[in-house]
């Protein structure tokens, strides 16, 4: 039993003179077959377990962590972490939640499937399947960097030296294509995905294949523009990224480190009216649902923005207790300290499709791909690489690349003037598409 062991490694803390301590078990088995050009290109399968551990002297704190679970291993690394926590400075915001506030009862989410595992064989006719749809759908695909199908199965575990111990199983599901296509020598390539907590879940092989194919055909033909500034529509897959941008500046130790555009904007407004984001831990069997954060508080539904007004940070408890604040219950656990982690955040749909977005607009970009990081935390300013397709009269007219959509977050965010209503949960931070109703789109 996973909770036995954290039990046993927090006992030796305490009798090593810790006066608290928390620990975090993971355990997980992966698989992942990738094929290219019909071929078996690589497999993987691996296990591995992950302690990390906590130990306060009073509100000094040190953490450890080890893959190595022996007997030996575990007892050095208490000890380790007990001697430093007593050599270390106190801070007083250090400390584990009180008690009362950890999870009482564990809710089933739903998070594991329960089906009968498939063979290697059939995880690799998944991949092939995947491939040789893309590969069929039209002559210009001529090649591909290949199709992946993976499996990940996990078990989580917390313990305090309270006396809370609880785990809880997950499983997690892909496919992927990245197909290449080309034309008088010139070559695009795209992809597309498929994920799900159930293997049922995921989308038909065949129809990622094909999805993949028919974004890297429209891609063939790009061309490079002169810089102008237009209304721009983000795609859901661009669109997502801008709300993780948000959800970053909304953390507690961007806060508290005062490197954050949203620095004392709680409760203003940092967007148009249509921006609602939420983070929902509870939603059952999405990719992002989890019972209970890093540090066995209850989990639940966020409100990060609502109708445009900044309602929420995401605090763990050390970053709460430094801002003055109560936790949201979003630490996570990631390596031996704790971190902030959302779990299903999503910018909520309007009521208008995506087509009708686009019949919008007259002159503007609809963005599909967006490259590099160029989005500063601190000041809000933004500027990625961008590719995508040129909108004209309100039809998708012709592929544009090697442009740059360039702005600052918190006038985008002003700025949004369209939410679709397309909104799908198939990560775990996911947007309808968006219409910014002007941005800088810098050419050549």
């Amino acid at each position: 039993m996973n909770t036995d062991l954290l039990i046993s490694v927090l006992k030796r803390a305490a009798q090593r003179g810790a006066t608290a301590a928390d620990g975090y078990l993971v355990e997980e088995s992966h698989f992942g077959a990738s094929v290219r050009m019909r071929e078996i290109e690589t497999l993987r399968h691996s296990r591995e377990q992950r302690l990390s551990l906590r130990v306060f002297a009073g509100r000094a704190s040190a953490a450890a962590s080890t893959s190595d679970l022996s007997r030996e291993s575990l007892e050095r690394v208490v000890d380790e972490a007990t001697a430093l926590a007593k050599v270390t400075a106190e801070d007083p915001h250090a400390g584990l939640p009180e008690p009362s506030a950890l999870i009482e009862r564990v809710p089933d989410l739903d998070l594991a499937d329960a089906s009968d595992d498939l063979s290697p064989e059939e995880k690799i006719e998944i991949a092939r399947r995947a491939e040789a749809a893309a590969l069929e759908s039209d002559s210009r695909i001529t090649n591909s960097e290949g199709a992946e199908y993976s499996d990940r199965r996990a078990r989580y575990a917390y313990a305090t030296s309270h006396g809370f111990a609880h785990d809880y199983a997950t499983t997690s599901f892909g496919i992927s294509v990245a197909p290449i296509a080309s034309r008088n020598g010139e070559m695009q390539r795209d992809y597309w995905y498929s994920s799900a907590r159930k293997r049922a879940r995921l989308e038909d092989p065949v129809a990622v294949g094909r999805t993949a194919a028919a974004r890297a055909l429209r891609r063939l033909g790009a061309r490079k523009m002169k810089t102008v500034e237009v209304p721009v529509v983000f795609d859901p897959e661009t669109a997502a990224s801008l709300v993780r941008s948000i959800a970053g500046a909304a953390s507690g130790p961007s806060l508290y480190r005062r490197a954050s555009f949203l620095l004392d904007r709680l409760g203003t407004k940092i967007a148009a009216p249509a921006v609602t984001i939420v983070d929902d831990a509870l939603i059952p069997a999405a990719l992002g649902s989890r019972p209970f954060d890093g540090e066995g508080l209850a989990t639940g539904r966020t409100v990060l923005v609502r109708e445009g007004v900044l309602e929420s940070y995401l605090l763990d408890t050390y970053s709460a207790r430094k801002l003055g604040l109560q936790s949201t219950h979003h630490a996570g656990r990631d390596g031996s300290g704790v971190s902030i982690s959302t779990t299903n955040l999503m910018l909520l749909p309007g009521k208008t499709t995506p087509q009708e977005l686009i019949r919008s607009v007259k002159n503007g970009l609809y963005v599909t791909e967006l490259i590099g990081f160029g989005v500063n935390g601190v000041t809000g300013d933004y500027s990625r690489g961008a590719a995508g397709q040129w909108i004209e009269n309100g039809e998708l007219a012709y592929p544009v690349e090697e442009v740059t959509v360039a702005g600052n977050l918190l006038a985008m965010l002003a700025a949004i003037d369209g939410v679709g209503d397309d909104l799908v949960l198939r990560d775990r931070t996911v947007a309808p598409t968006i219409r910014i109703a002007r941005m800088v789109v810098a050419g050549t």
